[in-house]
């Protein structure tokens, strides 16, 4: 199974969410993992979100950090590349789509044009909806 790692998803499995294990699983399954530098982004964001709301300590953060960072390596982390910015300022078949999802789904399709059989892996459901609508496989199924 080849992944696009979308943040909801790799978010849940770093702050411990109850989906956080199943992500992991899966993870742990694919063949290859690619996901965006909006991802890295989001989920830093995710950790300083979560320690400032009390959610997790400054240390499981960093512990958290730590294991994305060592997850990430084995990635195939995709650009914000000017295709991936025109592409995300067109339309897509399921609208409204709010700009940094269509930041995601632009690296989706950029990414299926060398990796055709890619699924993604998100928990998003404005996400996952708009990612079938572009004729991918989400997971978890």
């Amino acid at each position: 199974m080849i992944l696009y790692a979308e943040s909801s998803a790799i978010g849940a499995w770093l702050i411990g969410e109850s989906a956080g294990p199943k992500v992991q699983t899966l993870l742990d399954a694919a063949q290859f993992v690619m996901a965006s530098d909006l991802t890295l982004i989001e989920c830093d964001r995710i950790l300083i979100r979560a320690v400032a709301l009390g959610r997790v300590t400054e240390t499981e953060a960093i512990d958290a950090r730590r294991e994305l960072l060592t997850a990430a390596d084995g990635w195939s982390v995709l650009r914000i590349d000017p295709e991936v910015v025109e592409r995300a300022r067109r339309p897509f078949p399921r609208e409204p789509v709010r700009s940094l999802d269509a930041i995601h789904l632009a690296s989706l399709l950029a990414a299926r044009s060398t990796l055709p059989d890619i699924e993604v892996l998100s928990l998003d459901d404005r996400i996952r909806n708009a990612a079938r609508d572009l004729g991918f496989k989400v997971q978890p199924r």
